[in-house]
C-alpha cells in the first residue's frame, strides 16, 4: 500500500495558534514505525491547471500571488505564505496521487487531505483548497479520456465536521454522490446539502455512530 505525505512542508502558524499542526508528522512517524510495509511517499504538487478542475482562476490567482482579501484569510485561519499555498497544493496532489493508486492497487491513502471546507471560489475552516473535489474530477477526465464513459465517484465523508465544501462543489452534478457523516451542532453552523447527511447528536458513542 502507498500512502502520500506532505508534513516536511511546514506552515508557519503565529504562536497560540489552535490548529494542530504538529499530528500529520506523528501519524506519519507512527506509520513507518507500525506499519513497515506502507510505502511512504512524498506528495506531488497539484498544477494550476488540476486545481482549475474545480476552483475559479480568480481564487487560484488570489493565493498564488498573495492577493487574497484578509476577510477570505480569516475564514481559512491560515496566515498567507507561499508556504501556505506549496502545502495546500501538496496535499490536493497527494489526493490525486493516492486516488491514482488506487485505481491500480485497490488501496491508497492520503496523510493529511480531507479538506472539505473549501469551495470553488473560497477556503474554510483551515481548508485551502479541496482535495478530494480536486482528484474526483481529475480522476473522471482522465476515465473519460482512457475508457469513453463517465465515472461515478462516491464522497464518504465520517469527519465530526460536514463537508460543505464538497457538498455544494457537486450539488448539481449525478455523476457524483456525497455523504456527509458529522456532528449535528458541530462547524461549519450553516450546512450545505450532501446528497445523503446523516447528523449525530453530541455525546453519541459508538453503538449509535454504527447503527447510522
Amino acid at each position: 500500500m502507498q500512502a502520500f505525505y506532505s508534513d516536511h512542508f511546514v506552515l508557519p502558524l503565529p504562536p497560540g495558534h489552535r490548529f494542530p499542526m504538529a499530528k500529520y508528522a506523528m501519524l506519519r512517524a507512527t506509520i513507518a514505525r507500525q506499519l513497515p510495509e506502507v510505502a511512504l511517499l512524498e506528495a506531488p504538487v497539484a498544477s494550476d491547471g488540476q486545481l482549475a478542475l474545480v476552483h475559479t482562476p480568480d481564487y487560484i490567482e488570489s493565493l498564488v500571488r498573495g492577493q487574497i482579501s484578509a476577510a477570505a484569510l480569516r475564514e481559512i485561519g491560515f496566515p498567507w505564505s507561499e508556504f501556505m499555498v506549496e502545502r495546500a497544493r501538496r496535499s490536493v496532489g497527494a489526493t490525486v496521487a493516492a486516488v491514482r493508486a488506487a485505481l491500480q492497487t485497490g488501496v491508497a491513502a492520503n496523510l493529511a487531505g480531507g479538506t472539505h471546507h473549501a469551495y470553488a471560489d473560497k477556503g474554510g475552516g483551515f481548508c485551502v483548497f479541496n482535495d478530494v473535489a480536486v482528484a474526483a474530477r481529475l480522476a473522471q477526465a482522465e476515465w473519460q479520456r482512457q475508457y469513453r464513459h463517465i465515472l461515478k465517484v462516491a464522497v464518504i465523508d465520517l469527519d465530526v465536521h460536514q463537508g460543505n465544501g464538497t457538498a455544494h462543489i457537486f450539488q448539481k452534478d449525478n455523476s457524483v454522490f456525497t455523504l456527509s457523516l458529522h456532528g449535528d451542532k458541530n462547524f461549519p453552523f450553516r450546512k450545505e446539502a450532501s446528497d445523503l447527511d446523516v447528523a449525530l447528536a453530541d455525546g453519541c458513542h459508538d453503538a449509535e455512530y454504527l447503527a447510522a
